[in-house]
């Protein structure tokens, strides 16, 4: 009956070692999966999310600026209009 035993520890301790290879094995395939698209989005140009978002928002400032500075012109050749008619 010990003998059993021992065998069926054995198989248990065989499939237990066996479980912790496979977790190493997909840990490291998973990062050089990784380390791989990254190099692929890296020679691309692609850039980050956050970069994006940096240069959308320079996007919306500017065109906001543009707005205004299209408001004040016009305003301003609104006011010169009439004072060139008078001369």
């Amino acid at each position: 009956m010990q003998s059993r035993n021992k065998i069926l520890d054995d198989m248990s301790q065989l499939m237990t070692n066996a479980m912790g290879v496979a977790q190493g094995a997909k840990t490291e395939a998973d990062n050089a999966l990784k380390g791989m698209m990254d190099r692929w989005l890296a020679d691309r140009d692609f850039v980050t999310r956050d970069e994006f978002e940096a240069v959308r928002l320079m996007a919306q400032k500017a065109r906001e600026e543009n707005e205004a500075l299209k408001t004040r012109l016009d305003a301003l050749e609104a006011k010169k209009k009439p004072a060139a008619k008078r001369s």
